[in-house]
């Protein structure tokens, strides 16, 4: 049986001509879930009771829930519990343009990049369309707030996930669903070229981001394996075109590891390898863990590092720290947890 939050606004057009009822019950569904946050069809008035026996025949409501909560300055971390008994995190960073959620997109991480929590608790499996759009509502239910940004960088690779992750977008960026725009949204990958290609031809104005984390393949080969698939030359190619057929900026995450990413001599490698592009970096202070030896760049090499690029006509800047008192590094709520695979 299909859970209802797999659905976009089209499938549901199809499942209501598919048994004689007007296309415009789906609208009606949609703003019902979404938008009053009622998870329950028997409530609704303007659906006939006949058409909603049918609907609950048809369709799975079943939730995930959250589980713990934790709760830091201007964030929450937020352990959900899934229907199969693992574990996922969501991550609420409150700005003053809004309230942003960072949401998890697999049940741990094949990646295997050497810093991330993530990596550690290896994939078990794809999280549905559904778990990910949950994580939202709940988020939006339990505080009682619209979340205005979401960013697909927590537990997982997106593009590991891609299918469901594309219909993710497309209910969460629905007018009559969740309403967030596109330029809102944010989906990060380690650099999974193939899907790179395929989400620039999609012709949507999500984000994209990179976890580049180093600006040489020597290092990045250490630090992240994807770059043994694909390399940077690949991947910075990939990027121009993707900028090419989108119009649209890149972003490039680089989580400042103490003495191994951050010298200055990484920085004008970085400049030499992202100069001309229509790109920006994003400098992240490290969320030390328990689990590995790596540890936050002291706050000169980081301010070294950003006046290079800086001088060097790089779009960069340092990102808030959050959550790092709250265990908020991906992976590390459920480590703490202990998911059935960590």
């Amino acid at each position: 049986m299909n859970n209802i939050f797999n659905y976009t606004r089209e499938k549901l057009v199809k499942y209501f001509d598919s048994i004689g009822e007007k296309k415009y019950k789906a609208v009606q569904v949609l703003e019902y879930l979404y938008q009053k946050k009622n998870f329950n069809i028997d409530n609704i008035s303007n659906i006939k009771k006949d058409t909603v026996e049918k609907i609950n025949k048809d369709f799975t409501f079943d939730m995930i829930q959250i589980s713990d909560i934790k709760h830091g300055e201007d964030v929450v971390k937020y352990l959900f519990k899934l229907l199969d008994g693992d574990y996922i995190e969501a991550v609420l960073m409150k700005h003053n343009y809004g309230n942003s959620l960072c949401i998890s997109t697999q049940v741990g991480c094949n990646m295997g990049c050497k810093f991330c929590e993530s990596g550690r608790l290896k994939k078990v499996r794809n999280l549905d369309t559904y778990e990910m759009v949950e994580q939202i509502l709940l988020v939006e239910k339990n505080d009682n707030i619209r979340i205005s940004h979401v960013v697909l960088m927590g537990i997982g690779e997106p593009f590991d996930n891609y299918d469901n992750v594309i219909n993710f977008i497309k209910i969460i960026n629905d007018d009559k669903a969740l309403a967030i725009g596109s330029r809102h949204i944010t989906v990060s990958t380690c650099g999974i070229v193939p899907k790179i290609l395929e989400f620039a031809k999609l012709g949507i104005q999500v984000n994209l981001a990179i976890s580049l984390h180093a600006p040489t393949d020597e290092l990045r080969n250490k630090l992240m394996p994807i770059n043994k698939v694909y390399n940077l030359e690949l991947l910075i190619d990939t990027l121009k075109k993707y900028i090419k057929l989108t119009n649209r900026r890149v972003t490039f995450e680089y989580i400042l590891l103490n003495n191994i990413n951050d010298t200055e001599e990484c920085a004008y490698n970085l400049c030499k390898l992202i100069s001309g592009m229509n790109a920006y970096v994003n400098l992240i202070p490290y969320n030390e863990t328990q689990n590995f030896n790596f540890k936050r760049s002291s706050t000169s090499n980081i301010t070294a590092f950003y006046d290079i690029l800086k001088k060097n006509g790089i779009n960069v800047t340092i990102r808030r720290e959050f959550g790092g008192l709250i265990d908020a590094a991906c992976g590390q709520l459920r480590a703490n947890k202990g998911g059935n695979n960590s």
